[in-house]
């Protein structure tokens, strides 16, 4: 499984309206100079977690946008698959796709089942707040 630059892309925005919180809109203007990510590119990622229910849009000059949530309630998972739809490494194990004819004989559907789960356990763990304290502990290591 290889998240694409529009999943990697969401978890940059995402911290960033994290980080940069201060009860204010916050402008993909700023966001895009920040992250070095293009304002047209983000206004696509931003649409998806809006309509996800992830960000609040604020119009007007000052308008922007909110997280919804804590960053804390924000699980890795549940951004990628906004942005990346199902994170299953095989077709047959997406959660929209046809049942596969072969899957009861397949001997490697189990291997892709484990590779599934160990990946779905690692980012439905993980929270937005986890990577800023994770990006706060690196800020702080100053090596001379």
């Amino acid at each position: 499984m290889r998240i694409s630059t529009k999943g990697r892309y969401a978890m940059q925005l995402m911290l960033d309206l994290a980080r940069y919180n201060t009860g204010e809109p916050i402008s993909l203007k700023d966001i895009s100079k920040r992250q070095e990510i293009s304002e047209k590119y983000l206004e696509q990622i931003i649409s998806l977690l809006n309509k996800g229910g992830f960000v609040r849009s604020v119009r007007g000059a000052q308008g922007g946008y909110l997280l919804n949530r804590d960053p804390k309630d924000y699980k890795v998972g549940e951004i990628l698959r906004i942005t990346e739809g199902d994170l299953a490494p095989v077709a047959c194990l997406d959660q929209n796709s046809m049942e596969c004819e072969k899957r009861t004989g397949c001997a490697t559907v189990r291997l892709w089942q484990m590779i599934d789960d160990a990946v779905s356990s690692v980012v439905d763990k993980v929270t937005l707040q986890d990577l800023l304290d994770w990006s706060a502990d690196a800020a702080d290591t100053y090596v001379i």
